[in-house]
Formats: structure tokens, sequence, C-alpha cells
């Protein structure tokens, strides 16, 4: 297909794209596989901040994908890089299972709050004291604002109701996770970082596979990378008309992507 062939390495989407809930996409296993035998390089990079870096890929490994923690960037590896960088003590409005990644920052008398995906956490009572902390002047942080996600059981609501927050204290939140050009940047230097063979490797010459029209491709185009989403995960017929900036490509599935990312640079 017309200009799979230039694109020397690839940012690859999780939940929807390779895999949902704790069930793989049929086919992805074997398409992550020859990825490997092929020595194309890629990075896997997520919005997910349900769990930890580590229980991430201790799952996806119970699926089959043989994954190390490295070939994982997340957006809670981006949000953890900013609260260091400024040297905040955040209220985290995460679960207990991504706390894990934090164990080492100070949560005292908290300047900043921090949210993610956390059902457990989202009650009136909490959602008030991060709102007094915000007003008090402390930073607002969205880890991401993901509207919805996919479950095995349907869609399911995500943490892009911190508009809420942002409409009752008039404050901006920070996002830090996709669509945010700064996410796939950073991701692309962590890919470069294990691969030094890729240090003059351009924007251009990378693609982004995802199942989320706005937050993964958008937000990569945006970036400078070029996009290619699947129909699997949050997918809604039509999603590729929706949007201002067209997908650069579209495949029914992951695998079927790199089944034609493989023939045309054969």
């Amino acid at each position: 297909m017309k200009g799979l062939s230039k694109i020397k390495a690839l940012l690859i989407d999780l939940s929807g794209t390779i895999h949902i809930d704790n069930e793989a996409i049929p086919g992805a296993v074997q398409a992550v596989q020859l990825l490997r035998e092929h020595k194309i390089p890629f990075q896997f990079v997520t919005n997910t901040t349900k769990e930890s870096q580590i229980r991430l890929c201790h799952r996806l490994n119970k699926l089959g994908f043989d994954v190390t923690s490295q070939e994982i960037y997340s957006s809670l590896s981006a949000a953890k890089r900013l609260i260091v960088s400024q040297e905040l003590r955040p209220m985290l409005l995460l679960e207990e299972e991504a706390l894990e990644d934090f164990q080492d920052v100070s949560t005292d008398n908290p300047n900043a709050v921090v949210i993610g995906l956390a059902p457990s956490k989202f009650n009136y009572n909490t959602l008030t004291e991060a709102f007094n902390l915000v007003l008090g002047g402390a930073s607002l942080i969205a880890i991401h604002k993901a509207r919805y996600f996919r479950t095995s059981a349907g869609l399911a609501l995500g943490p892009g109701f911190v508009t809420g927050l942002e409409y009752s204290t008039g404050e901006k939140a920070v996002v830090v996770g996709k669509p945010e050009k700064e996410f796939f940047r950073s991701a692309l230097e962590h890919l470069k970082g294990r691969n030094v063979s890729l240090n003059s490797l351009r924007l251009e010459d990378t693609l982004m596979i995802g199942d989320d029209v706005k937050d993964d491709i958008n937000g990569a185009q945006e970036a400078g990378l070029k996009g290619a989403l699947v129909k699997t995960g949050k997918y809604s017929d039509g999603d590729e008309e929706k949007v201002a900036q067209p997908p650069d490509l579209v495949f029914d599935s992951f695998p079927k992507l790199i089944e034609e990312y493989l023939s045309s640079n054969s």
C-alpha cells in the first residue's frame, strides 16, 4: 500500500488495538511476533491508567505477547516525568494498581491534583477535595481525557469528565497523555533510546497505529507522525470521516495492517 514502504518504525496502541480487556485481538500475538522476527522497531504506547506498568506488562504476557516493560510507554510514565521535573506533591486520583508507579513520589501537603481512570475514587467527597485543592492553587493534571474506551462488556466512561473540574474551578488541566504532541514525541525518544540505529529517524517516517481516530491518530498527526486507524476496539463505523484530518491509512485490524506493511517492505 502506498506510504507503508516509507515507514521505518511503529508506535502501537494497546487497548482496542492488540487486546480488549483480557482477550487478544485475533491474530495480534502472531503479528507482534512477526515484527520481532523482521526486526521492525516498535514501541507500545498507551493511555491506560488503571494499572502500573509492571502489572500491564504481566497481563499482556499472559495473553501471549511476550512484552518487556521497556517496550511500553504509558501516560503514567509521562505523568511521573512531569511530577518529578516540577517537584510536585500530587493528590493521586488513581486506582491502587496504578499507584505502584508512584511509590517514590511524596503526596504530603498536595500542591497538584493528578487524575487518571480511577472508578473507585470518583465520588462526590473525593472530587470535592480535589476541587478545593485546585481552588487553593494546586495544579490540575489530567493523565488523559479520553471520553470512553472499549471493554468486553461494551463502551465504558473514561476520565474525560475532568472537564467538569475545569468548569467548576475555572482552571485548565494540563494533559500529559494522548493526544498531546509531547506524548508521541517522548514515546519516540524512548524508542530511540532503546535502539541507537534510530537516532536519525524522522517523525514522518513513524506510524502510529490505534483505534481512536482523535486521541491516537489525529494526535500523532499533529505531532508530525503518520497515523493508521484500525477498525477494532472503540472504533465505530465512519469514525475516519468524522474528523477534519482523515487518517493516513485505515485497516480492518492490526494484524491486517502488519501483513500489508511487511508485504510492502519485502
